[in-house]
């Protein structure tokens, strides 16, 4: 019964991932679906849909087109809509149905390309994970198409180890589903500025195209959500930029600011946050969520004397947790693993949803992530960079 819920929602869904990371680079994401998709993406998962425009489309999937392979239509239709409306790129990312039937989309992005004269890439969704894994591979591709000609540029060569200009920093992972409270981004900018960086692309929130085309030439990688983390391990290998994962918050924005000073002189890569969970088998504190944001929050609550386990909920997470926490899948999982922590946890910090699912004893403190209680909570949306979390 592991893929059963009974109270709780499920993250939100690869295809919204995609959306929402590309959101705001002038691309066309089109999703190959039959209708209705495109209602549940603006409805439940994009704040930005009602104050700001995105090529976003359906393909319109019918069942005799699914059975028969009519490739055709969908590859005019989205030849008219490039030609209508001109963006910068084509993504075209998959649902279940197209997953099924075998959809050849790397000959489809080809022949869109040749007719189109327009970058287009696949972002090999299916519709059955969660948006870690959808907005993940969106970077990546992105970076791909962006990068796979490209050479690391004499300037910032010269900049390496820490010489010359004041370093300059890549956030990656930034989208409203892990950062919905407003002014989040600009909140991030300031706090990086301030601690004597230039930032110099934002992936993918306040920023554009040709910001992300100059992420080459950064000295460092900020990951501030699981999501950027397929990218980081890009440009690591491309470029030879270290990655270092965290949230410069609380107690823990110093040892954000000193890992990514550290990284540009070594090129080693990791977490701010300790790679060991402190007390996780008789953890004072629970975190359930993201990994980077969850981990961060325990960190800030180690900072202040508790001891703590994370909980990871999302897709690839292994990565970014530390030595003790563990990876729940589901919600029989984290009923499981809160039942066997609550005797010795004074308090659970996690999306208000999870509430339902906690034993009585523990103190719970409500941090609303979009991606898992969707807007029900958007009035207690909170800006990590610029107050107190906790």
């Amino acid at each position: 019964m592991r893929q059963a819920y009974r109270i709780l929602p499920v993250y939100t869904g690869d295809v919204s991932g995609v959306c929402s990371a590309l959101y705001e680079l002038g691309g066309m994401v089109v999703m190959h679906d039959p209708s209705g998709c495109n209602s549940t993406y603006n409805t439940h998962d994009e704040i930005r849909w009602y104050r700001q425009d995105s090529l976003i489309f359906l393909s319109g999937l019918c069942e005799p087109d699914a059975v028969m392979g009519n490739d055709d239509k969908f590859i005019q239709d989205v030849v008219r809509a490039a030609n209508t409306y001109h963006p910068r790129f084509i993504a075209l990312c998959n649902s279940p149905i197209p997953y099924l039937t075998g959809t050849d989309f790397a000959g489809i992005c080809a022949v869109l390309e040749n007719k189109t004269g327009i970058p287009t890439f696949y972002i090999p969704t299916n519709g059955m994970h969660d948006y870690v894994v959808g907005a993940g591979l969106a970077f990546f591709k992105l970076a791909e198409t962006l990068f796979e000609k490209s050479g690391r540029d004499a300037l910032a060569s010269s900049v390496r180890k820490g010489a010359g200009p004041k370093p300059r920093v890549n956030v990656l992972g930034m989208t409203p589903l892990d950062f919905a409270a407003k002014g989040s981004c600009a909140s991030l900018k300031a706090l990086l500025t301030e601690e004597g960086f230039v930032v110099q692309s934002v992936w993918a929130m306040e920023d554009t195209l040709d910001a992300l085309r100059k992420a080459p030439s950064a000295d460092v990688n900020l990951v501030i959500s699981a999501t950027g983390l397929r990218a980081a391990k890009y440009m690591q290998t491309r470029f030879s930029i270290p990655w270092v994962a965290g949230l410069p918050i609380g107690s823990l924005k110093n040892k954000v600011v000193e890992a990514l000073r550290r990284s540009i002189v070594t090129g080693q890569s990791g977490t701010a946050y300790s790679q060991t969970a402190h007390g996780s088998d008789f953890p004072s504190v629970v975190v359930i969520g993201e990994p980077v944001a969850a981990c961060s929050l325990a960190a800030v609550c180690e900072g202040e004397g508790d001891t703590t386990c994370v909980l990871a909920a999302t897709e690839e997470s292994e990565a970014l947790i530390r030595e003790g926490d563990r990876i729940c899948r589901g919600e029989e999982e984290v009923e499981n693993a809160l039942a066997a922590l609550a005797p010795h946890c004074r308090k659970i910090i996690a999306d208000p949803m999870y509430q339902y699912v906690c034993p009585d004893g523990p103190t719970f403190t409500a941090v609303p992530h979009l991606a898992f209680s969707g807007r029900i909570y958007r009035r207690d949306f909170r800006d990590f960079f610029r107050k107190s979390v906790l």
